[in-house]
């Protein structure tokens, strides 16, 4: 464990000390958001994204080591085991290393290596190599055997045996990989035939890059043309003579002198070393890919859980569409749909005024404040609806409506789930994805935990990647986001409950129905009655959940119920009742949390308390701001170099960001043209779901690209940084239906504002 402990605080930057207390407290059954909000002083105030990385370390080096045991075991069992062996064994600290050293004992089938040595060809070998000067042919003649009746045969035999050793030299084939990897490049070029069908792969017809500064979004747009059939990748090594150098320098082979031995090198070198260096290249190129892809995901989902809600409103949510209709709810303050339907405003049945109608009736009978409206096909022309109705309702003296368009990714995954079902049996699948684009304009967090992460659309590749690593990733920011926020426990769903620390489906299933039968919580202790929910669990999640309301003040913030004799103390200290405590600036500000430290309680536990008392339950998500899309800007065709415009980052990738401004296509606004300085990663200047102000660079509406730029002062057209080839932002639909013609006045008659 302290060789485990020490190669992580070493990665990490840290001291092993912290390490070894977090190692105790996961194996101990600790979460990560536990951990990180009320163990500061055991870690060290280690962050969440420490401990994710830590957790992830002790899990592959924990295999590693199981992995050791294995192979030593192994080798021991063929009495090959020595001590020179046996240490480096248990000195590897990569896989790859490992498996090296174990490929002379794994058991394989018979090779043409192994029937030449039992043909007593390993002698000739070694004659060979100690008399480069002889005739190869003539040596071989003495050697000839059944199976190897001349000397051409017997000189085959020979090499094989020869290349066997190359193959089964760790160090050598370690030393080769590296070499590959840090001098090699990876070239691409389109399949005959493919060009037309392949043209979203065009930036990759001619490609050539080192494999070193190939990002990650390329590797994986590589591989995916690949797959696809339309791009032929070559792996070129570099120059030959320095690999075939590498194992001559080895082997200690005298090349110059032999022609049989420089031939060998060359056989073995094209043979097996490329080949097997070229697979492992490829390995590692996917892996550094998909860690990559799964840092941008993690990001950005990140960004969208913790996205401003737009809070307790009633909304209208609308999932539009053409043929289909707008499918249409409202829902509550809560998130309870009141009512549904469906309108057609749009071709072929273009019921503009019917729907204007309905929907100005539906807002007015139930003080609507919100209209959710989803991004999907339809979009533009179901927001001018929407801000028609809005209009209509301010002209007749009512309080506007707010429209304000919504990412509506994972809708119709969530819409078709068991979850859905059981929660809506009785309404119609369409209908639920419009309750579902209300719901997450009014909280993001509660409404997406119910949605696979994998289908809410901010991923790079997502299908391209390792599936079991991408659900590990995103399930801990789903987890470490829902914690950072805190839950209501007497309103939260099961889904939003089973992402709490310490909390499994079956406990929030539960917790659900304990409150269906008792009518809600009036404490956090009263959680200990739920049925399986034991000390553990209640450790680990009571910090999470948030009761308003109830008999205790403190069990609606964040201070865990395991410090609450700490706030009885400060309360007495100041001579205030715990309610009058907090939200008193005055007084917390002037507090030494040092002066309450204890044994169990160090300052940073303390600071907290005091910062969560002084706002309680307090809310790390930003406050809730909308994009305006430009009027008569609704496709790209309208677009024009020089336009700025209001948008929202809808995906940020290592290249750059896209952004819609509300042309059913997003534009791409490159790190290059992100700031004044120099970026090296795009999330140090937006976020996902961040409103922004960009302007129109260059418009391609053949290939449907939008080139923007965050820098307001370019100018289009002006030389700017060449840009690496990078695939284009998912498309979306461009058609667009006018709005049919209509009498405003009868309009506000029929919907009775006027």
């Amino acid at each position: 464990m302290s060789l485990i402990s020490a190669q992580i605080a070493r990665e990490l930057a840290v001291r092993e000390e912290q390490v070894q207390a977090t190692i105790k407290l996961l194996d101990e059954g600790n979460t990560v958001p536990f951990i990180a909000r009320y163990r500061k002083e055991v870690t060290g105030g280690l962050d969440d994204t420490q401990l994710r990385e830590l957790e992830e370390r002790l899990s592959y080096l924990r295999e590693l080591e199981d992995r050791k045991q294995t192979i030593l075991a192994a080798i021991e069992e063929q009495g090959k085991l020595s001590d020179d062996l046996r240490a480096l064994i248990l000195d590897c600290d990569t896989k790859a290393r490992l498996e090296d050293l174990y490929l002379p004992f794994k058991k394989r089938r018979k090779t043409k290596a192994d029937i030449a040595r039992e043909a007593g060809l390993e002698e000739l070998v070694d004659k060979l190599i100690k008399n480069p000067g002889a005739e190869a042919a003539a040596v071989a003649e003495a050697f000839k055997t059944e199976g190897f009746e001349d000397s051409k045969k017997v000189l085959e035999g020979a090499r094989a045996i020869l290349i066997d050793r190359f193959a089964l030299d760790a160090d050598l084939v370690g030393e080769v990989r590296e070499q590959m990897y840090r001098t090699g490049s990876m070239g691409a070029s389109v399949v005959k035939g493919k060009e037309t069908e392949g043209a979203k792969f065009k930036d990759y017809f001619e490609f050539n890059e080192p494999f070193k500064s190939l990002p990650s979004h390329r590797i994986l747009a590589l591989l995916r043309g690949e797959n696809e059939g339309v791009l032929s990748l070559n792996l070129d090594a570099g120059d030959d003579s320095i690999y075939e150098g590498m194992i001559a320098q080895r082997f200690e082979l005298d090349t110059h002198t032999s022609s049989w031995l420089a031939e060998a090198v060359r056989w073995g070198w094209r043979t097996k070393l490329y080949v097997s260096s070229g697979l492992d290249v490829r390995m590692r190129l996917k892996e550094k890919a998909e860690e990559g892809a799964l840092d941008i995901f993690a990001t950005n989902l990140r960004d969208v859980l913790l996205a401003a809600p737009a809070g307790q409103c009633a909304t209208i949510g609308l999932d539009p569409g053409f043929r289909n209709g707008v499918k249409v709810a409202v829902v509550d303050q809560t998130g309870k749909p009141l009512a549904t339907t469906i309108v057609y405003p749009h071709q072929p049945q273009n019921r503009w005024q019917d729907a204007v109608q309905e929907l100005a009736n539906l807002c007015a009978t139930h003080s609507v404040e919100l209209m959710a409206i989803g991004n999907g096909t339809a979009s533009r022309e179901t927001e001018k609806l929407a801000g028609e109705v809005a209009d209509l309702i301010k002209t007749a003296g009512g309080k506007r409506p707010t429209p304000v368009v919504v990412s509506e990714s994972g809708a119709s995954v969530y819409s078709a789930s068991e979850l859905a079902a059981a929660e809506f049996p009785d309404m119609d699948v369409s209908l639920r994805g419009a309750v579902s684009i209300a719901r997450r304009l009014q909280d993001p967090l509660a409404e997406l935990v119910k949605i696979d992460p994998k289908a809410i659309g901010v991923g790079q590749y997502q299908h391209d990647v390792n599936q079991f690593a991408l659900a590990k990733t995103l399930d801990g920011v789903v987890e470490d986001a829902v914690n950072a926020v805190g839950v209501n426990l007497n309103t939260a769903s099961a889904p939003l409950l089973s992402r709490v620390a310490g909390v499994t489906s079956t406990l929030a299933q539960n917790i659900v129905s304990y409150r269906d039968e008792n009518g809600g919580f009036n404490s956090r202790k009263e959680l200990n009655k739920v049925p399986r929910l034991g000390p553990k669990a209640f450790e680990q999640c009571a910090g999470f959940l948030r009761i308003n309301g109830g008999k205790d003040p403190l069990d609606a913030s964040a201070v865990h119920p395991e410090a609450y004799p700490v706030v009885r103390r400060i309360a007495e200290k100041t001579g205030l009742e715990v309610a009058g405590l907090i939200g008193n600036t005055a007084v917390l500000s002037k507090l030494q949390p040092a002066e309450f430290a204890d044994e169990r309680f160090g300052v940073p536990t303390i600071s907290d308390i005091i910062a969560e008392l002084d706002k309680p339950g307090r809310d790390p998500r930003p406050e809730f701001k909308t994009a305006s899309f430009k009027e008569g800007v609704e496709k790209i065709s309208d677009l024009k170099p020089g336009m700025i415009l209001e948008g929202t980052v809808t995906n940020v990738a290592a290249f750059g960001a896209f952004v819609d401004v509300g042309v059913h296509q997003d534009g791409l606004v490159h790190v290059s043209a992100m700031s004044d300085k120099f970026i090296s990663d795009p999330h140090e200047v937006v976020r996902s779901g961040q409103v922004v102000k960009v302007k129109v660079m260059e418009v391609d509406v053949e290939r449907k690209r939008i080139g923007l730029s965050l820098r307001l002062n370019d100018e289009p057209g002006a030389a700017a940084p060449k840009k690496k080839p990078q695939t284009s932002a998912p498309k979306r639909s461009e058609k667009r239906q006018p709005a049919a013609a209509g009498s405003m006045a009868e309009a506000l008659r029929r919907a009775g504002l006027k």
